[in-house]
C-alpha cells in the first residue's frame, strides 16, 4: 500500500487553517499543521513532510525567515507560500529565497489542491533527470548536488531551479514557452489557467547565478515572442 503523501501547513488563521486541514485530509494526505512559525519551522526540519504550504504574515517567525532557515539546510523541500493578493514584494521575495511556488490569498481552494499535487507529482519525477549540465567554457552545473562553480565561487540552486535549468538545456534547440514550463517543470496542467510569475522570477533568480551581467544576459535568454533559450554553447 502506498503511503500518504505529507504535508505541513503553516498558518496562523484559524478558519483557513481549518479548512485547509480539512480538505487536504479529505484529498488522502496526511497533514500535520503548526500556528506560528518558530513551531512551524521546527516541524519543517523534521525533513518528515513532503510538501510544506507556508503563510507569509505569521507570529514568531515570519514565512521569509522560516523559508530562508528551511532553504539553508534542505534545498529539495518543496514550499509553496501563501500571499496576500496584493502584496507583488511578498511574491518575489518568497520565491527568491527559494519557494517553488506562491498562491495569492484569497485562493481557490480547488486550485490549490490542483498546485499540490502538481508540485508533488514533478517532485517524486524528477530524481532520476540528474546530470551535468555545462555552459560556455566555464560553468559547469552539478544537478545532483544542486552546485556549480562559477568564475571560482560555489554557487548554490534548489531543486526547482535545477529543474528549469534542465529542461532547457534539454531543448537548448529552440524557445520554451513560460506556459511550457510550467507545464513540465511544475507540473501544472494546460488548462489550469495558472496565473504567477513564478516562472519568470526564477529565471530572473537563475540569471543572477549564472550570468556576468544578468542585464545583459549570454546564457539564459529571453527570444521575443518565444520564450526563454538556454545557450549552453556561448
Amino acid at each position: 500500500m502506498q503511503r500518504k503523501q505529507r504535508l505541513l501547513i503553516v498558518e496562523d488563521e484559524v478558519a483557513i487553517r481549518t479548512g485547509l486541514v480539512d480538505v487536504f485530509v479529505y484529498h488522502g494526505f496526511d497533514v500535520e499543521f503548526a500556528e506560528d512559525g518558530i513551531s512551524g519551522l521546527d516541524m519543517a526540519r523534521s525533513g518528515r513532510f513532503d510538501l510544506i504550504l507556508l503563510d507569509v504574515m505569521l507570529p514568531g517567525r515570519n514565512g521569509f525567515e522560516v523559508c530562508e532557515s528551511i532553504r539553508q539546510v534542505d534545498r529539495e523541500q518543496a514550499i509553496i507560500m501563501l500571499t496576500a493578493r496584493s502584496a507583488d514584494d511578498d511574491v518575489i521575495h518568497g520565491l527568491a529565497l527559494g519557494a517553488d511556488d506562491y498562491v495569492a490569498k484569497p485562493f481557490s481552494v480547488a486550485q490549490l489542491v490542483l498546485r499540490v499535487q502538481a508540485v508533488l507529482r514533478r517532485t517524486r519525477t524528477s530524481a532520476s533527470e540528474e546530470r551535468t549540465i555545462r555552459l560556455g567554457k566555464d560553468i559547469e552545473i552539478d544537478a545532483l548536488n544542486l552546485c556549480a562553480t562559477v568564475k571560482d565561487a560555489p554557487v548554490r540552486f534548489t531543486r526547482r531551479e535545477i529543474e528549469v535549468l534542465q529542461y532547457l538545456h534539454d531543448h537548448s534547440d529552440r524557445p520554451v514557452p513560460r506556459e511550457e514550463l510550467l507545464n513540465k517543470v511544475w507540473g501544472y496542467a494546460r488548462h489550469m489557467d495558472i496565473e504567477t510569475r513564478t516562472v519568470d522570477i526564477h529565471v530572473a533568480k537563475l540569471r543572477r547565478k549564472i550570468e556576468e551581467d544578468a542585464s545583459q544576459p549570454q546564457h539564459l535568454v529571453t527570444i521575443r515572442g518565444g520564450g526563454y533559450r538556454l545557450m549552453s554553447g556561448h
